[in-house]
C-alpha cells in the first residue's frame, strides 16, 4: 500500500510519535511525506519514505495529485485546530482540495490520531487489501500486467 503523511508544523511531532508506536505495520508499506514531516519520522524510525516538496511548497499538491491518478492508497494528515488563524487562505484551500480528492477517489484519510490508529490498525488487518486492485502502482497489478505479456 502507498501511504502518504502530513502534517502541520505544531503536529510533526505528535506524527512521529504515532509512527514510532506503529512502526512495524507501516514498515511493510510504501510511504511518501511531506518534506520536513519525512525527515522527522525517518529519523526517529529508520523507515524509507519518500520526501515530497514541503507542504507549502507544493507537497500538498504532489499529494493531490497522486491520489487523482489512484497512487495514493491512505492519507494520514495530521492537523492543527489552532493554525487557521494563521494559515494563509490559500494553504488552507490547498488542504481543503486533498480531504476532497480522497472523498472522490475512495481513500481513506485520517486527520487525527484517534483515526490514524482505525486506519493503521485497519490496514494491519488487511481490510484495505481491495485498495490493491485500483492503485496502477501496486504489486497486484504489476504481477497482473507480467502474465499479460
Amino acid at each position: 500500500m502507498e501511504i502518504a503523511i502530513i502534517a502541520h508544523d505544531s503536529k510533526k511531532e505528535l506524527m512521529t510519535q504515532f509512527c514510532i508506536a506503529y512502526c512495524g505495520i507501516l514498515s511493510k508499506h510504501s510511504i511518501s511525506a511531506t518534506s520536513i514531516t519525512g525527515k522527522y519520522i525517518s529519523d526517529a524510525t529508520g523507515l524509507q519514505i519518500e520526501r515530497l516538496l514541503a507542504g507549502k511548497q507544493g507537497g500538498v499538491q504532489q499529494i493531490a495529485s497522486r491520489i487523482a491518478y489512484d497512487e495514493i492508497d491512505m492519507v494520514l494528515f495530521f492537523r492543527s485546530t489552532t493554525q487557521p488563524l494563521t494559515v494563509n487562505p490559500e494553504q488552507e484551500e490547498l488542504e481543503a482540495g486533498l480531504i476532497r480528492m480522497c472523498d472522490l477517489h475512495n481513500v481513506p484519510i485520517a486527520t487525527n490520531i484517534a483515526t490514524a490508529e482505525a486506519l493503521v490498525s485497519a490496514l494491519d488487518r488487511g481490510d484495505f487489501d481491495w485498495r490493491e486492485i485500483i492503485n496502477p502502482k501496486s504489486d497486484y497489478n504489476r504481477r497482473k500486467k507480467a502474465q499479460r505479456y
